[in-house]
């Protein structure tokens, strides 16, 4: 089973504000859809509340919700990272896409991170966990610097 991390992030490390995006950057959204199509994606609550089509198109989703018994249409809820790692798909990528807390536990398990840079801070009230890039290998980078904002796409391997 392969865990993958797939985020935007500010340089001050923020993801999100009033449960929503700090930024839309068209290409991004395309390539997150690009990369998640066909796997299983799994998220927290609030992350999913906050999502535009519910459930995602094409992607089987794992909600982890701290709301004993809920039944949410069209996904499979569990009540802990540990149950959502139980029913993951153990032949393909598994992607974890938020939020904040959810990030912070799947980090230390994570395999791979997709991670795109957004090269501005910006207020938030949700922020990931730090990276100790000693734990990482970076195999791919791609930098956008003329877009607005500018962003660079970095994969990260766990060494």
């Amino acid at each position: 089973m392969e865990l993958t991390i797939i985020v935007a992030v500010a340089e001050n490390n923020a993801i999100g504000k009033n449960n929503d995006l700090l930024w839309h950057i068209s290409g991004d959204l395309k390539r997150f859809k690009q990369i998640t199509t066909g796997h299983t994606i799994i998220m927290g609550r609030r992350t999913y509340l906050s999502l535009p089509n519910r459930p995602l198109p094409n992607r089987r989703s794992i909600v982890i919700s701290d709301i004993p018994k809920e039944c949410i249409e069209g996904v499979e809820v569990v009540s802990s990272i540990e149950d959502a790692i139980k029913i993951a798909d153990k032949e393909k990528e598994n992607f974890i896409i938020g939020g904040g807390m959810v990030y912070k536990q799947f980090l230390p398990l994570a395999d791979k991170i997709y991670l795109t840079v957004v090269h501005k801070s910006y207020e938030a009230d949700v922020f990931f966990p730090e990276i100790n890039y000693d734990e990482w290998d970076i195999v791919d980078t791609e930098e956008y610097k003329e877009h607005d904002p500018p962003f660079s796409y970095l994969t990260l391997k766990r060494k």
